[in-house]
């Protein structure tokens, strides 16, 4: 078996990533610290963390290693337990008292932990306090560096806990965590949501690619311990390899007799793709150590030598040890099996095991899974998972669906819904399965989805089964319920999903408890296109049946209640109804001390209500509920309402000015929440807001089309509303006045036909200075007429200062300065008082405009005050516009810039060109942003060009500030 070529089991030194080594050596080195490794199969995630452990930097630290495999048990946190109990023998005295928490999942730690803490009854503060509890042990330890591998195959609970770990980590502490990106679930994100590190915490990514041709020869110069590797051979290599380290080291190490001859790759006579390489490899083991390799691929995870030997088949000898013995050992010495824990051996690598599964016969494979089921149906607690996986190879259908269902309850039952989702998903692939048993599983997963992240193979099956004319009305109304509410909260598709809860509606007369929540559903005002009264008789009839249903049972199910009191309390929020909010928290307050369903219902109501909050200039109220709804959510792994919690929280830090790295955040956000249309509505209304601001203006028209105005049918009201008045303001800022009142007839249609005139505050100033800039003035005075009745006597702050606002714009617009001047500053002080600065400090422009239009040069100051808000903003476009009224005036205004040379650093206005230029703007699109004349930014442009020291408006870097606000003015269509 010994070879030229094989002299070595690996690369002895690290080829082709030395940066990468470096960065992950540096991050330990400074604690706390979280490394994030990715990269594909086979690309040395393993060797490069190893490497790094291995550092005299690290070496004295407590390290605990562990990873997650892709066939789990419904265990949540178990592979942060698993690595948590490399602890034994070495666990530090003076442990916090929380740490007791641990004693029922660390029992080998039991002696050394404190008492157990007496049960807490809610869940939610008990994952809380076990949390806390793994920290406190990790912050004792001290120092010590957690390694967690292959994390996109963790559970949510695991992923919940390391992010807590990473998001306020202990001092000494360094996490390092390796994923493939293109196998993480739902969000797309490690952590399932975008990390951002704490303020002390070093945090680094590195992203692993293949190898280059350079690196492909050093790394077979060292596998084969030949430095002379013909360039030729190498790219041939590479080209063969994909530069991917494990499949390059499986090709080498397959290499039968050096490397001479014109081709050593032709005369191997096998192709260089793993799976024969692998294939070429074992042809070398005896035919026992050969079945002890096809039974650890078909097992698929690490396993003992018992398990192993029960499926190879083979047989005890006389004093109990398994024949597989030998087997196992000689599979060990050739490399093909690694050792890769206590009694837990397999494949050092996926792609090895796939090789070898793939060249297993079919009967054979199926007879190695049957065997596998046999040893696994015996073990306590029943591995299910791998049971259903194993019964389905082996074409069990029966016992697949057994255990499959099982796993699936049990994943429910433990909050694992990921998992429960992909277990009955793979379930009603079964082509087999009869209409009945196909709606109780459909059933099963349609109640699962509506809480889980976005599943639209879930969608696309759902749809197909209640087309299926043989399903009884109850059965096809509750997943068709589901599937509507599915299809609202993540697609976004609210004109379907609105159809398939109203016709679910009927379809459960018979389950009034059900008809109740879809009734419930239809009775949120944010989607579909219907007046106020359509909503009102919706939860009426929700509230008659749940009050039905509590006289013939003698109580109404806790969580149904809470659903539609819920619902009814959202709805009369939209309105601004002054005595819900009282209302609502007492009941909210009270359901959280009851079960987990009425918990997540009142998360979801949370949500709900501060969405509604901001839209009425509530805005520390809707503040003060996104955390409550936060809290809730993490609780209970609600990512729909903690999606819809961080969309209105971006709305909010919008609105009070809090710019500062808003664009990154928003597109966090998107990535986030993929498939969330609410939230993506968020996200993409507040990027087409600060587009619009920095005069980017194809770029605002694209973000606002996304944010609902290219699919309005389909968008949350209040987010078109606002939408709408944002593209208004820019159609005007452009100069075309008809397109702008075109839209605003739109969309003041559909707010007066919905009457809840709280959502127009931010349309309706903008409608009615298109209609004045059109000479509509009977209709732009109707509108606001309009707007006042429909906010008053109303908890509308937001609406009280919008129709001061529009008021002013009227006034201005008859020549009524001085009413202007007292309508606008009466906008200024009601914006200020939310507080919404930019929208403050734009009314504040328009009076000021006023006012030296009455021909009182003593109140340029006025203006200049205004300028000085919009730059501390980092408005930089308004400021520019109010310094050009200022020099109309003569009023010079005081630099802000402080030094006046700024050598051949750029000043601050030649970034704000340079960063319109990289954009693509000609000088005179420059000019109009920055009210400044084409001939100055021509001379702007070229001592930025100088200065970057490039010869082309092409080569400018977008490296200035990304978040530079600027908007039109709240005062009407002379200030745009």
């Amino acid at each position: 078996m010994t070879d030229p070529v094989l002299r070595r089991a690996e690369a002895p030194v690290l080829v082709g990533r030395t940066g990468e080594l470096h960065a992950v050596r540096d991050a330990l080195a400074h604690p706390p610290a979280v490394v994030l490794v990715e990269g594909e199969p086979g690309i040395g995630k393993t060797r490069l963390i190893r490497e790094a452990l291995g550092h005299a930097s690290v070496r004295g630290r407590t390290v605990l290693a562990g990873g997650c495999h892709p066939l789990r048990e419904p265990f949540p946190y178990g592979p942060v337990f698993e690595l948590l109990r490399r602890l034994e023998g070495r666990l530090p005295s003076g442990l916090n008292p929380v740490c007791g928490a641990l004693r029922p999942y660390l029992p080998e730690l039991g002696d050394r932990l404190p008492p157990a803490p007496e049960p807490l009854a809610d869940p939610g503060a008990s994952r809380h306090r076990l949390f806390r509890a793994v920290r406190a042990l990790l912050d004792r330890v001290g120092g010590a560096v957690v390694v967690v591998e292959d994390l996109h195959w963790a559970d949510e609970g695991t992923r919940d806990l390391v992010r807590f770990l990473v998001d306020d980590p202990p001092a000494g502490l360094g996490v390092v965590l390796s994923y493939r990106r293109e196998e993480l679930p739902g969000t797309g994100l490690p952590l399932g949501r975008a990390y951002r590190q704490p303020p002390g915490t070093t945090a680094v990514l590195v992203p692993l690619g293949p190898l280059d041709v350079p690196a492909v020869r050093s790394m077979t110069a060292a596998l084969t311990g030949n430095a002379r590797i013909p360039a030729a051979l190498a790219e041939a290599l590479h080209e063969r390899t994909a530069g991917i380290p494990f499949v390059l080291e499986e090709v080498v190490r397959s290499l039968p007799g050096g490397l001479d001859g014109a081709d050593p790759l032709d005369t191997v006579g096998v192709p260089t793709r793993l799976h024969e390489a692998m294939a070429d490899r074992m042809a070398l083991l005896s035919p026992a150590a050969t079945a002890c390799v096809r039974a650890a691929a078909v097992l698929r995870v690490p396993s003992g030598e018992e398990l192993i030997a029960t499926v190879t088949d083979a047989g005890t000898d006389r004093d109990g040890e398994p024949w597989a013995g030998p087997a196992l050992r000689e599979a060990l010495a050739a490399g093909v099996l690694h050792e890769l824990g206590p009694d837990r051996y397999g494949f050092r690598h996926t792609l090895a095991q796939q090789a070898v599964y793939r060249s297993i016969p079919g009967p054979a494979r199926r007879a190695l899974h049957r065997r596998a089921v046999r040893a696994l149906d015996g073990v306590r607690p029943q591995p299910v998972v791998h049971l259903a996986y194993h019964a389905k190879e082996s074409a069990d259908t029966a016992e697949w669906h057994r255990y499959g269902e099982a796993a699936a309850r049990a994943a429910q039952r433990m909050g694992d819904l990921a998992l429960a989702v992909q277990l009955l998903e793979d379930l009603l692939t079964d082509a087999r399965l009869a209409p009945l048993a196909r709606a109780e599983l459909a059933t099963r997963l349609s109640r699962a989805v509506v809480h889980s992240v976005s599943h639209r193979h879930a969608a696309e099956l759902l749809r197909r089964i209640v087309q299926d004319d043989r399903l009884p009305d109850p059965l096809r109304g509750e997943i068709r319920l589901n599937l509507g509410l599915l299809l609202h909260n993540h697609a976004g598709d609210y004109e379907q999903a609105r159809a398939d809860t109203e016709i679910a509606v009927e379809e459960l007369r018979a389950r009034p408890a059900l008809a109740a929540r879809g009734m419930a559903a239809l009775a949120l005002p944010g989607w579909g296109d219907h007046p106020y009264p359509v909503y009102e008789r919706w939860v009426t009839r929700a509230e008659a049946l749940v009050a039905e249903e509590a006289g013939e049972t003698g109580e109404a199910d806790a969580g149904l209640r809470m659903a539609v009191r819920g619902n009814h309390f959202t709805l009369r929020a939209g309105r601004g109804d002054p005595r819900v909010w009282e209302e609502a928290e007492q009941a909210l307050r009270e359901g959280e001390r009851t079960g987990p369903e009425v918990r997540m219902q009142a998360a979801r109501t949370w949500g709900n209500l501060a969405d509604y909050a901001a839209w009425l200039g509530r805005d520390a109220l809707a503040r003060r509920y996104c955390r409550e709804a936060e809290r809730l959510a993490g609780e209970h792994g609600a990512t729909f309402v903690a999606g819809i919690a961080a969309g209105t929280g971006l709305r909010l830090d919008w609105h009070g000015g809090h710019w500062q790295g808003l664009s990154a955040h928003a597109h966090g956000i998107l990535r986030d929440n993929p498939g969330v249309a609410p939230v993506a509505a968020d996200a993409q209304l507040v990027l087409g807001q600060l587009a619009l601001a920095r005069g980017e203006w194809e770029e605002a028209a694209t973000r606002l089309d996304a944010a609902g105005l290219a699919d309005p049918d389909n968008a949350p009201a209040p987010v078109l509303a606002s939408a709408s008045g944002a593209r208004v303001r820019l159609l005007l800022s452009r100069g075309q006045t008809h397109a702008a009142c075109a839209l605003a007839d739109r969309a003041v249609a559909r707010v007066r036909r919905k009457d809840i005139w709280a959502w127009g505050a931010e349309l309706t100033p903008m409608a009615v200075a298109a209609y004045v800039r059109d000479g509509r003035g009977t209709e732009a005075e109707a509108v606001t007429g309009e707007l006042a009745a429909g906010v008053a006597g109303l908890d509308v702050p937001l609406g009280r200062a919008a129709v001061d606002a529009c008021r002013g714009i009227l006034a201005a617009a008859g020549g009524r300065h001085e009413d202007a001047a007292h309508a606008f500053t009466a906008a200024r002080a009601g914006y200020a008082a939310l507080p919404r600065p930019y929208a403050a400090a734009r009314a504040g422009e328009a009076a000021a405009r006023e006012a030296l239009a009455l021909g009182d040069p003593g109140t340029a100051p006025d203006m200049g005050a205004v300028a000085e808000e919009f730059a501390a903003l980092g408005a930089t476009r308004d400021a520019a516009r109010c310094r050009r009224v200022l020099r109309g005036t003569g009023v010079v205004t005081p630099s802000r810039r402080g030094r006046r040379g700024y050598g051949d650093a750029l000043s601050p206005r030649e970034r704000e060109v340079a960063r319109l230029v990289s954009l693509g703007h000609t000088n005179r699109e420059i000019a109009d942003v920055l009210f400044l004349s084409p001939r100055t930014i021509e001379q702007h442009v070229a001592k930025v060009l100088r200065k970057l020291g490039v010869s082309s408006r092409a080569d400018v870097p977008a490296d200035v500030p990304a978040d530079v606000p600027a908007d039109v003015p709240a005062g009407g269509a002379s200030n745009t």
